[in-house]
């Protein structure tokens, strides 16, 4: 099986200091997370980031800042987010793709082919915002995560390849466990699984108690592993995270265990097909 590439999703929207004090929010502490997942063995960065009071934002002047930090320490490959927090417009959502400039474009974006529910919420993606977004990554070379939360999601990428929109081949992250989308069973992934296109890459995430089963199913299944204070703020039942770090090393551990070497940056950039910026 090819080398596992680990993505270590730091902090996201939803994960509050009151839930998570240690929870990295300001650049510099982003940053620093950045280069201990690196270490431990992430080599894919999925980043969000926070404003002054800790709440999340997507303003470009804060990305531009957090990426230059995290290149400044490390050279993984950084993925932003353009799913930003529920509620957010689109113009919002897209700032770290459109604001950003050379040295500071990111490698990868996110993004999500199609409407789902989110807890108490909707995270809306109709298909004329997605393929503006898809549209503004390629006139940029970032290239799309498509983020899958259920399984109408593939079939909107490979319809996008037939309009042109994408590239194949494709990166999916099949997130597994979200309250109102795709439940997190074996049953579940392995249907994304075999629903994906022919010669794509994916990761798989799991949201919550579902991060460690998915991420040794993901191990077994030959795919990408996320994880990380994003999707799971806990390493044992009760038991809070200390850090990023700690949950990359456990992932690695379990990989080397399963015969799936880690992926080096180098190598994951080969296996998704990314230049250096």
């Amino acid at each position: 099986m090819d080398p596992v590439i680990i993505t270590a999703a730091l902090v996201g929207a939803e994960v509050t200091l009151k839930q998570l004090p240690h929870l990295p929010v300001t650049p510099k502490a982003i940053a620093a997370a950045a280069a201990e997942a690196a270490a431990a063995g992430a080599t894919v960065i999925h980043l969000h980031v926070r404003d002054g009071d800790g709440e999340p934002t997507q303003d470009a002047a804060v990305f531009a800042e957090t990426v230059r930090l995290i290149r400044a320490r490390t050279d993984v490959i950084v993925q932003v987010s353009t799913g930003g927090a529920v509620g957010m417009t689109a113009t919002e959502r897209l700032q770290p793709v459109t604001g950003l400039r050379g040295d500071l474009l990111p490698d990868m974006a996110s993004l999500t082919t199609g409407s789902c529910n989110f807890g108490d919420e909707v995270f809306a993606n109709p298909l004329p915002l997605v393929r503006d977004f898809a549209r503004a990554m390629r006139e940029r070379g970032i290239k799309p995560e498509i983020e899958v939360f259920d399984a109408g999601m593939i079939a909107n990428a490979v319809a996008l390849v037939g309009e042109g929109f994408l590239v194949e081949p494709l990166h999916f992250n099949l997130v597994m466990g979200v309250p109102g989308a795709i439940p997190a069973s074996a049953k579940s992934l392995l249907h994304l699984v075999e629903s994906l296109p022919r010669g794509a890459t994916w990761t798989v995430s799991g949201i919550g108690r579902s991060q460690l089963p998915m991420s040794m199913l993901g191990l077994v299944l030959g795919g990408h592993v996320r994880t990380g204070l994003e999707d799971n703020i806990f390493y044992g039942k009760g038991v809070p995270a200390e850090g990023n770090a700690q949950l990359v090393t456990r992932v690695a551990r379990l990989a080397r265990e399963l015969g799936r070497p880690v992926a080096t940056v180098a190598q994951a950039r080969d296996l998704l097909g990314l230049e250096a910026r």
